[in-house]
């Protein structure tokens, strides 16, 4: 440990593992530091995996990492009480390689990619804290952990300490983020055999689902309940914005079982043995919220970046495409032996000119905007589930007087003009 390093990586989620391996591979000398007992020991839920950002990482992953079900199906659910409005697509072209995504489960999947990051030269030190950074001129050169004579030296720290780091905010790089910019998410595993889970999905051997839900899950505050489906398990989760938790008393574990009883959910879990409880904090702030990501003989990536599509719920992707652009601004820093804040913020440009910069301002002020005005879930998602369950019952009414009677409830109690500009504020922050 008394050694130094051409760069430390203090975590090792899916940004820090993206930026070892990279580094390593190019042939940098490379510490990466996990607080767990193991990378992923502090995940128990499970999530989506990318295919296209992984497979830039390494080709043919999905061959021999522990991936659960390639998906084939994504649904979206608009949920009322005792009811659902449904859409999502199916298709049987990504149940064939090369698969569009993929279901995992965090705790093996981010120990098997830190493996190969170890593979490509990479050295691994798990169950260690680092406590700050050390700061010598105005530059970062190293990091201080809990272990005995545990000060480490290196030409650039990588910060992938997840949301609110605590590292960047010692830095002065952001403040202590504001309810309103984070998610407080509760997931949980259920063992269920996969004959089951094949039955009740529809789904063939091989193929999964994602079930992202909006309404009534949340009990009409900002926030989606999920479900996905596992070789032979399902993760089930909500989240919700810390500030909406706040303002309506509401307790996420409360969440999670309010949505794991609702009747439209209960038939797919039915009998299954719960496993494992998870619950933690996920970055919503997006654009706006991002804290200063380059310093002098620092960056930062991922999560602590606050890299997250909340409106299409896309963080790992993200998260490895920044560690993987961040080390190889790093390895150029390297070549020209200048780890300046001018010549490492060539990452910060590359991150912002990459999908991840493009999405994160295309949806800069949604959240903002749907947490600023709640009729979005509280009122509109009941109105679509009432008008399709007048629509759709065959009472001998005729259709265009069920279509009068469904649009004079949409309006009852709000003018035209009021919905007009609901939907062009929606539109706006989604185009």
């Amino acid at each position: 440990m008394s050694e130094k390093f051409d760069a430390i990586v203090v975590g090792a989620g899916p940004a820090g593992t993206s930026a070892a391996y990279t580094m390593a591979k190019a042939g940098l000398n490379v510490l990466l530091i996990e607080r767990g007992e193991y990378p992923g020991a502090k995940n128990v839920m499970g999530g989506v995996l990318y295919r296209h950002q992984m497979e830039e990482m390494i080709p043919g992953f999905y061959k021999e990492a522990p991936v659960e079900r390639p998906v084939v199906e994504q649904r979206f659910w608009m949920l009322g009480e005792e009811s659902v409005f449904t859409s999502g697509y199916k298709g049987l072209e990504w149940a064939k390689e090369p698969y569009n995504n993929f279901t995992v489960l965090r705790a093996k999947f981010d120990q098997w990619y830190a493996n190969k990051a170890v593979e490509q030269g990479a050295l691994l030190i798990n169950e260690t804290v680092v406590t700050e950074c050390l700061v010598e001129d105005g530059r970062v050169v190293g990091v201080r952990t809990d272990r005995p004579d545990g000060d480490v030296y290196a030409d650039v720290v990588v910060l992938a300490d997840g949301v609110n780091s605590l590292l960047a905010k010692s830095l002065g790089f952001h403040k202590e983020f504001k309810p309103e910019e984070v998610a407080l998410a509760v997931m949980e595993v259920i063992n269920l055999p996969a004959e089951k889970i094949e039955d009740r999905f529809n789904l063939e051997p091989n193929q999964g689902t994602t079930i992202e839900i909006f309404g009534d899950a949340t009990k009409g505050i900002l926030g989606t309940g999920f479900i996905y489906t596992n070789k032979e398990s399902i993760n089930i989760g909500v989240g919700a914005t810390l500030s909406g938790m706040i303002k309506h008393k509401l307790r996420p574990y409360d969440l999670l079982d309010y949505l794991k009883s609702h009747p439209i959910v209960r038939p797919l879990i039915r009998g299954g043995e719960s496993m494992e409880y998870a619950a933690h904090l996920i970055p919503e702030g997006g654009f706006h919220s991002m804290p200063k990501i380059v310093g002098n003989g620092v960056v930062v990536v991922g999560d602590a970046g606050q890299m997250v599509n909340s409106i299409h719920r896309e963080g790992s992707n993200m998260a490895m495409t920044s560690g993987r652009l961040a080390a190889e601004t790093i390895i150029l820093a390297k070549e020209a032996n200048d780890f300046s804040e001018n010549m490492l913020d060539t990452y910060r440009k590359r991150l912002l000119d990459s999908f991840v910069g493009q999405d994160l301002k295309k949806y800069k002020d949604a959240t903002h905007t749907f947490e600023s005005y709640p009729q979005y879930f509280k009122e509109y998602i009941p109105m679509i589930n009432q008008a399709a369950s007048k629509f759709f019952t065959v009472d001998g009414v005729p259709k265009r007087e069920k279509q009068k009677h469904i649009f004079k409830s949409l309006t009852e109690g709000k003018s035209k003009l009021a919905m007009v500009q609901d939907i062009y504020r929606a539109w706006k922050v989604m185009k």
